[in-house]
């Protein structure tokens, strides 16, 4: 207790610790059960945990600010069968003393910040269920028994390994998996794991859940990877699999398979997914596929989507008339099908765009099967439910304070999240489960993130419009111990992530304080009635202000000590401090998605379930008042798909807030950097830059008034899920009015590497100063250099390097490798000259951005027929070894350059 704040007001109240909330003692006094989960303690865990020796259970889950060290005395507690930290802040390595407990079943330690290596120890745990490490720092390879060594092998009664979210890597040894085991989950996606899939994986026939996605895995496919006919989801995708696309024949339980994103060999469309009639969704993104594609497969019960994004899939597209009515998105977008047949009454999503059908057909090519559609991954609804009948019965729909948090599913078996019927079902079963002490259970807002997990908001509401007491929570809410499991196998694996409990009158305090307190009343009344009065009247000035703060959020503005007047606004939402706090759950850094000179961007969900990012300002940040006024006045003007879309602000308490669209794949820089598993492929480098000068040019031109960016650079363009690029980051912008003839005297201002030499040496900005800067991110999508990188500046190395006469434009020691992996190389000279150009020292010499925009604009062009060629090339070879394409010199219209690769490309997210 010593060792931590904010514990319940019951601990210290009484010396036998057994009446203390959370604590669970036997007959003879001894501890037997410590369950705090959601109580908001902060501080450490003391060592002296360890003389609890009785102990068996221990849940300190969801409490975000507790964490440190796990002691070592933790192996002491030999009669321990669950140890539950969910979502905390323990930090450090493992200790390896947890191979002490020989009777532990659930050991769950998501969501914190443990480093180093996974114990070898922990194979000495001969009962243990569940193995949850995810979600946290932990690096090298998973240990494997080696003579007296233990090792995860030995785990031959777990059934769950749940690794995904670290940084581990080395390869799956032969000896980790065999026939003993019982394991039904593998989960181990978004690490960086290399090597082949083993084998002996094939030999666990009690799996239901694959996840290798996002790895660097490489190799072929085990060829016995059919014996796993219990499995029910498959996902290897993102990685560097290659040889033959993998044989799944007899595995007819899959309902979820993707293998996008990897190597494979040249193949026409498999012929045993036509048997697999559980499927739910198919997902093969570039996947060197051709031939057709069976009309049965669209005739599957449960199918949701099919998604064969980037192959070469040719013929005619033919989905019967028998389609399944669950079906809800159909995606061939950029392969070879030359016809379509749409008799069908199919009225959901079908994307063709990039196949010939949609250029050879005038009138089909109007139609929304040409134009790129989103694929729909939330869903905005609620679904509620009680027992109650009449007025008269206990029931709390809409309560004020709900027990809340979010579910995260990491392997569903199906897509389609607008499904209502999937979620009644969890609904009814949650309230079978906690129905006695909640007067209502709601989900909200279900939807699939960008690792493919399911996420959807849970509510539990009180009987009545009140507040959940500590002893209802810690003793009947407990989501985090796998005390309850969703229905059925339709959702997979899950954890919980809760969002933080404000308890009527605060989370700690003891009553020996109120004791006090009283008493002090007492002997002060007569100074209380003197004052009460004035406190009355404070209060209700204060009352009065926050109302007109309320009313006018811009009424603090003026005061602010900098002489700001309110900006103009036209359009963007005022968000409170307490919006905001309770959206991003108290802005805790598991939710950090940025930083930078500002302050932090965190990760939110507004109430009505919209992922937000809110970029909160740092007291001394480097953009002052006038730069956020600035920003806030300038992104509720401008509406373009390709700029950072602003949702609102917060001038409040003191806070600086902006609150944007959530753009869930990070900057262009992080993305060239390969973090994040995200490769660009050259045609997705020309689509970022398209999609980037367009939101420039829509600022040059045709906002108004113009505007100027100032500050164009790689980090300032983020990637959605699609990977279109949006500009983002107005805070040093300027009005294009404000100048003369196009011009204006300023004081410079930019980021070193990106500012136009001549703005520099005049201080007068023009537009032309944003095409500088833009010259040099397109250098940086050719390199994936950053502008200065050790010591050398990138537009200086490149107007050394470049000549038009040799293999990729004299630049082959500079280009980012990832390119010359890519079979599509069009265009690479002339993007390089339009770059110089936009560098040239004179901004007369610079093109308008505009006509940047048209030269990109054939550049992707010729770069999708080209690709559309050597489908129809492909398609005719049928499964004939790669080719080399054609050699041009770079005086070519097309502008391909020399190289030798085969029909197939991606612009999809694949591992680095």
């Amino acid at each position: 207790m010593d060792k931590m704040k904010n514990t319940p007001p019951s601990w210290g109240q009484s010396s036998s610790v057994c009446i203390w909330e959370g604590i669970t003692c036997n007959n003879f006094s001894r501890v037997i059960s410590l369950k705090l989960y959601n109580m908001g303690i902060e501080g450490t865990l003391s060592s002296d945990i360890g003389s609890l020796t009785e102990l068996q259970t221990i849940d300190l889950s969801y409490n975000k600010k507790l964490g440190g060290p796990l002691p070592q005395a933790i192996g002491n507690l030999k009669q321990l069968t669950a140890l539950f930290l969910v979502d905390c802040s323990f930090s450090g390595s493992l200790p390896s003393e947890l191979g002490n407990l020989s009777q532990i079943v659930f050991l769950s330690l998501t969501s914190n910040k443990f480093t180093g290596r996974i114990p070898a120890s922990l194979g000495m745990l001969s009962n243990l269920a569940l193995l949850d490490l995810a979600k946290n720092q932990l690096t090298g390879p998973l240990p494997i028994s080696t003579g007296t060594e233990p090792g995860l092998d030995r785990l031959i009664n777990t059934k769950h390994f749940h690794f995904n979210k670290n940084q581990l890597s080395g390869s799956f040894p032969e000896e980790l998996f065999s026939s003993d085991m019982t394991l039904e989950h593998i989960i181990c996606d978004r690490n960086q794991f290399t090597g082949r899939i083993p084998v002996s994986v094939g030999l666990v026939q009690s799996l239901t859940v694959i996840r290798l996605d996002k790895n660097s895995l490489s190799g072929p496919v085990p060829s016995n990877l059919n014996n796993l006919t219990r499995l029910k989801v498959l996902n290897l995708g993102a990685n560097k699999l290659s040889g033959a696309m993998p044989n799944l024949t007899g595995m007819n339980d899959l309902r979820t398979i993707d293998l996008s994103n990897n190597l494979f060999e040249p193949s026409e469309f498999p012929a045993w997914i036509s048997d697999m009639e559980n499927l739910t969704a198919l997902m093969i993104n570039s996947g060197r596929l051709y031939g057709e594609v069976p009309q049965k497969l669209f005739s599957f019960p449960y199918l949701q989507q099919v998604i064969l994004k980037n192959n070469s899939l040719n013929g005619s597209l033919d989905m019967g008339s028998n389609i399944s009515k669950r079906l809800h998105i159909v995606n061939f977008e950029n392969n070879a099908l030359t016809s379509v047949a749409l008799d069908t009454g199919y009225n959901n999503t079908i994307i063709l765009v990039g196949n010939p059908v949609c250029s050879s057909n005038a009138q089909f090519s109007e139609t929304s099967y040409c134009v790129l559609q989103q694929d729909p991954v939330a869903s905005n609804y609620s679904i509620s439910h009680s027992n109650c009948s009449s007025e008269s019965c206990p029931q709390n729909l809409d309560c004020s304070n709900p027990y809340q948090g979010m579910m995260v599913m990491r392997a569903p078996s199906f897509r389609d999240v607008a499904d209502h019927s999937v979620f009644i079902t969890l609904v009814k079963d949650l309230w079978e489960k906690f129905g006695p002490v909640i007067g209502s259970v709601t989900i909200e807002n279900p939807f699939i993130d960008g690792d493919n997990y399911l996420q959807v908001l849970l509510k539990l509401c009180p009987i009545t419009d009140s507040y959940f007491n500590r002893t209802v929570i810690l003793v009947n809410l407990d989501l985090s111990n796998k005390n309850y499991g969703p229905p059925g196998d339709i959702f997979g694996p899950y954890y919980f992530d809760a969002f933080e409990y404000n308890y009527p009158g605060g989370r700690s305090g003891r009553s020996f304080k109120v004791m006090i307190i009283g008493m002090a009343v007492g002997c002060t009344f007569l100074i209380v009635v003197l004052v009460a009065v004035g406190l009355y009247a404070l209060r209700q000035r204060r009352r009065a202000q926050r109302a007109i703060e309320v009313m006018d959020p811009f009424a603090s503005w003026a005061p602010s000590g900098e002489g700001i007047s309110a900006p103009e606004l036209q359009g963007a939402r005022w968000f409170s401090y307490d919006e905001l706090r309770k959206c991003t759950n108290d802005f805790p850094e598991i939710n950090e998605i940025g930083s930078g000179g500002f302050g932090k961007v965190y990760r939110g969900v507004l109430s009505d379930g919209k992922l937000v990012a809110v970029k909160r300002a740092r007291a001394g940040s480097f953009q002052g008042g006038a730069e956020f006024k600035t920003e806030i006045e300038l992104l509720s003007r401008i509406h373009h798909k390709n700029l950072v879309q602003l949702e609102g602000f917060c001038f409040q308490r003191g806070e600086r807030m902006l609150v944007y669209e959530y753009i869930p794949n990070g900057s262009l820089r992080e993305c060239l950097c390969g973090e994040g598993g995200i490769v660009l492929s050259w045609q997705t480098r020309l689509s970022v830059a398209l999609d980037s000068a367009m939101g420039l040019a829509y600022l040059h031109e045709h906002a108004n008034p113009p505007i100027i960016h100032r500050d164009v650079k790689s980090t300032n363009i983020l990637l959605d899920e699609n990977l279109n690029a949006k500009v983002a980051d107005f805070g040093l912008s300027k009005l294009a009015s404000e100048g003369e003839e196009g011009q204006y005297s300023t004081q410079v201002k930019g980021t070193l590497g990106y500012l136009d030499p001549e703005y520099y040496s005049t201080q007068m900005l023009t537009a032309k100063s944003d095409v500088y800067s833009f010259g040099v991110v397109m250098l940086e999508l050719v390199t994936a250099l950053p502008p200065i990188h050790e010591g050398k500046y990138i537009v200086r190395e490149v107007r050394k390097a470049v000549n038009k006469n040799e293999e990729y434009y004299g630049l082959k020691d500079l280009i980012d490798p990832a390119i010359i992996r890519d079979d599509f190389v069009v265009g690479l000279g002339w993007f390089v000259e339009l770059a110089l150009e936009c560098l040239e020292e004179s901004s007369a010499g610079r093109p308008a951005m505009s006509d940047v925009v048209k030269e990109i604009e054939m550049m992707v062009q010729d770069a999708g027929g080209a690709r559309r060629d050597s489908a129809a090339a492909a398609a005719a070879a049928a499964p004939s070894a790669r080719r080399a394409m054609p050699r041009r010199d770079a005086s070519s219209s097309s502008n391909y350059f020399e190289y030798s690769g085969g029909y197939s490309f991606s612009t999809e997210i694949v591992p680095k």
